[in-house]
């Protein structure tokens, strides 16, 4: 039995519902941290990419990161153990050995290929001297000969040991050579002492196993005869008594083992799940299979109690509802970003910075150069796009002289026109035609709470009112099926024009009307044949314009 020696990662990793600057953040940070710092940061995403973000990729020839659902403890974090699995024609002897060796109560047994077929425990094989009474059950479990020769430390005299005793029954062999006769039918296997008329009359009955005990030698005629009808002949050094003993400890495991109903865990299982499931038992180990259903370890649940959180670092956000699932169980090691102080907790103090800039990657991008770490033209690339789709091309009220002084910088290593870059990436973000609603719908989606009252606010940006039109019309049925399944009780969504610098602002949920005539007092409704909506000039920035106005007209209510 050894353990599992891992590599254990550090995932840097942004928002759900990832924008730009989330997967840009992610993949530059990481970028850094692997530059000046022992470990191995990989960046992640907690959700699919938007078309601005892929034309970014492409456009800097950057892999997309593989997508993270949850950040949840799995079996495959616990420092569990692997034992072994074993043939299926181990016998019980040689299987309760390997048990106290390994000080294990459970073996896996599996075939050739690694395919679990079952687990021996060792009440199985306590169970198997309590209630094997019939002297039928080593034939009717097909019992190899060379289990009973390494059970009996035996030696084979002549016969094949890999053939099996599979009829008959066995028999203990005493008295006159009259009642051995009577006592012995073909095809049984048959123990005796070293007495050479017994012997003879056992043969003449045609046996398929004669085991004489006592003794390492036979007469040579015995042994001719055994030859002659092809009965198996093996001596042992034990007394009849402790042979006939011993000799049940031979039979195979797969004839006591748990084969039925197994109770197994994929390695990517999550322990909460895991939990509900093994309560309900009273196992104490259970196998765990790969994505190919072979066997790979056991656990037990004692190995429930500590198993290795996964280690994450989190950047351009620090709400709980907006991070991965299951953040609540991972060990949060570092926090970039750029927004309001959210609610995520730690249990001990982490390097935390957050800066009131325009934009995470301008934060990533001092942090290259605090550390003296020179920035290649792909992660300018990554960085500049990151910036330039976070304040709409420094339109955004959230854009500082910060961000715009990086963005040159960057534009400079990358070798790109920040103009050119900005309308390219915007255009591609903004083609909607073979997207559903959805896709666009969730593409820049996050929710918050204020005291009773749990809302999310969606930003879909555009080049041109009409594009913005189009879907404007196709969102208020949708906006209510999102209040349903997001379990909301309201629902805004910004139509955000990069060119103009403005927004119509739509909502859905029980006060949602009332809040946002609150929060943009002036303001009156307007309708089209697209739908009513509140148009507000000037507003393009969700976290700094219309996020905030919400909540204060939420808390006055």
């Amino acid at each position: 039995m050894e353990k599992l020696k891992r590599k254990r990662p550090v995932w840097v990793i942004g928002h759900k519902n990832p924008d730009t600057d989330s997967i840009c953040a992610a993949i530059a940070y990481a970028n850094l941290k692997n530059q000046t710092e022992e470990g191995d940061f990989v960046p992640k995403k907690a959700g699919p990419i938007n078309e601005e973000t892929r034309y970014v990729l492409n456009k800097f020839h950057v892999s997309e990161p593989d997508t993270v659902r949850s950040v949840g403890t799995q079996i495959k974090d616990m420092d569990y153990r692997r034992t072994e699995g074993v043939n299926e024609h181990l016998s019980l002897k040689k299987a309760w050995a390997l048990m106290r060796q390994l000080d294990v109560v459970t073996l896996p047994v599996v075939r050739p290929d690694g395919r679990l077929l079952g687990v021996i425990v060792n009440g199985d094989i306590a169970y198997s001297y309590m209630d094997v009474y019939d002297n039928r059950e080593l034939g009717r479990a097909r019992t190899q000969y060379k289990n009973i020769i390494e059970t009996l430390n035996g030696r084979l005299v002549c016969g094949n040991p890999h053939a099996y005793f599979n009829h008959g029954k066995v028999v203990v062999a005493s008295g006159d050579v009259e009642t051995i006769r009577t006592e012995v039918d073909g095809d049984d296997l048959v123990i005796l002492g070293n007495v050479l008329d017994s012997q003879k009359a056992v043969l003449e009955e045609i046996p398929g196993c004669m085991i004489v005990t006592g003794v390492k030698e036979v007469d040579p005629q015995i042994v001719k005869t055994a030859e002659a009808i092809d009965c198996v002949l093996i001596t042992t050094e034990y007394d009849s008594f402790t042979t006939a003993r011993l000799i049940n400890q031979s039979i195979p495991i797969r004839y006591f083992m748990t084969k039925e109903n197994l109770i197994t865990f994929d390695e990517t299982d999550y322990l909460d799940e895991v939990t509900k499931v093994i309560g309900k038992v009273r196992h104490r180990d259970f196998p765990i299979l790969d994505a190919h259903q072979r066997y790979i370890g056991m656990f037990s649940r004692r190995n429930l109690l500590n198993p290795e959180k996964k280690r994450v670092i989190l950047v351009d956000h620090n709400e709980k509802s907006q991070a991965v699932d299951g953040i609540a169980e991972a060990d949060i090691l570092e926090i970039v970003d750029h927004h309001k102080i959210g609610s995520l907790e730690t249990i001990s103090p982490i390097f935390f910075r957050n800066m009131p800039l325009g934009c995470c990657s301008t934060i990533i991008y001092q942090m290259y150069q605090e550390r003296g770490v020179k920035v290649n033209p792909q992660m300018a690339g990554l960085m500049l796009s990151a910036i330039l789709s976070d304040t709409l091309m420094f339109r955004s009220p959230t854009c500082t002289d910060t961000d715009r002084a990086a963005a040159a910088e960057l534009a400079k290593i990358a070798g790109v026109d920040i103009k050119q870059h900005a309308m390219a990436m915007f255009e591609a973000g903004s083609n909607f035609a073979s997207k559903t609603i959805s896709e666009i719908f969730y593409q820049d989606f996050k929710t918050f709470s204020q005291g009773d009252i749990d809302f999310g606010v969606s930003q879909i940006s555009a080049v041109s009112d009409k594009q913005l039109n189009d879907i404007r019309k196709n969102l208020p049925d949708y906006m209510k099926q999102v209040l349903s399944d997001r379990n909301l009780n309201q629902v805004y969504v910004m139509l955000t024009n990069i060119l103009d610098q403005s927004s119509r602002l739509i909502c859905a949920g029980e006060g949602a009307d009332v809040t946002v005539k609150d929060a943009f007092p002036g303001r009156e409704a307007l309708s089209d044949t697209a739908g009513s909506y509140i148009f507000l000039p000037g507003v393009v920035s969700r976290k700094k314009q219309v996020i905030p106005a919400l909540i204060q007209a939420m808390e006055e209510q």
